[in-house]
């Protein structure tokens, strides 16, 4: 609206100037001889005055159009021309189209319909309990009473070994430390029992089956990479149902099929599966049940330990 008052207006002083010009146009160039009389003042203040006149009628129409439709407004402007232009206005209405002004109406290109890729067959169903969730290492302290207790234990089966079996007892591993079990527990998404962790602090594994070899095709005492290590295979090469990544891997030994299996450690219950025949209630258990076999010469599951060379190895009882 404001355009169309300022296009009114310019009109408006453009036709004032065009009227002026044009008297001035139409005036001699010298000036009149002194017996030709001068014209009438009261002609010039009509002529002036007409002029405004045309002005302000012009303005009036441009302003009313304005309010109107398109088409009326196309008129108006024309009007506005034909009146500085002194050209006759085009009747008001709709300008007819021609070839180049019509205006021809493109679509926009189409979007990419979007295919369905395809996609990979579906894996193999993974153990449950096998994709860990990021979470933070943290070394945390074992209950002291529990450390007590498998210290204790880890203390009659050493001295028994150091005075019987010197090459078993060389095997056994170094104490490690309470963050690589961190480590293992952040990698492996799993808590170690404290009973279990208390062993490792004192020994992280053995070399050979060790102590507990009293399993028949008993493998290594597994350190704690190498529990980590254990546990991501049987992750990964074991479907949905025969393995459990709460399980805690701890000794190795070869099944009747000649597959490597593990005997495990749980990390929900802290139960001990697959060294002996039963189930144990924890890693202390199977401790306490090794330095009692080794002390008193007794058997465990028909096999009693019996010493070759410097080494402990695990006979049938007779």
């Amino acid at each position: 609206m404001l355009k169309l008052v300022r296009q009114a207006l310019t009109a408006a002083v453009l036709i004032a100037l065009a009227v002026r010009l044009r008297r001035r146009a139409r005036l001699p160039r010298a000036e009149p001889p002194p017996s030709v009389p001068a014209p009438a003042p009261r002609r010039r203040r009509a002529g002036t005055v007409l002029s405004w006149l045309a002005v302000a009628v012009v303005v009036t129409l441009t302003l009313g159009f304005a309010l109107m439709g398109t088409s009326v407004q196309r008129g108006a402007l024309a009007l506005v021309r034909a009146v500085t232009e002194q050209e006759e206005p085009p009747p008001a209405g709709p300008e007819p189209v021609t070839p180049d002004t019509a205006v021809t109406a493109v679509e926009p290109p189409a979007e990419p319909v979007a295919t369905a890729q395809p996609t990979p067959a579906a894996s193999a169903a993974q153990a449950p309990n096998c994709a860990p969730r990021r979470r933070p290492i943290d070394p945390r302290r074992v209950a002291p009473d529990v450390k007590r207790a498998v210290d204790a234990q880890w203390r009659r089966i050493e001295r028994w070994l150091r005075s019987n079996a010197p090459r078993t007892y060389r095997a056994l591993g170094g104490p490690v430390r309470a963050r690589t079990i961190a480590v293992a527990e952040s990698q492996m998404g799993v808590d170690f029992p404290d009973a279990l962790r208390a062993s490792l602090l004192r020994h992280n594994g053995a070399r050979g089956p060790g102590v507990l070899g009293f399993r028949p095709g008993a493998g290594d005492h597994l350190t704690v990479r190498g529990i980590r290590d254990a546990w991501r295979e049987m992750c990964a090469r074991r479907p949905a149902g025969s393995w459990d990544g709460l399980l805690i891997p701890i000794l190795s030994y070869t099944a009747a099929d000649g597959a490597i299996a593990y005997a495990t450690v749980s990390s929900a219950d802290g139960t001990v599966a697959g060294v002996t025949g039963r189930r144990l209630r924890s890693s202390y258990t199977l401790l306490r049940t090794v330095a009692d076999a080794l002390e008193r010469g007794g058997a465990i599951d028909g096999r009693r330990p019996v010493v070759t060379g410097g080494v402990l190895r695990w006979k049938p009882a007779r």
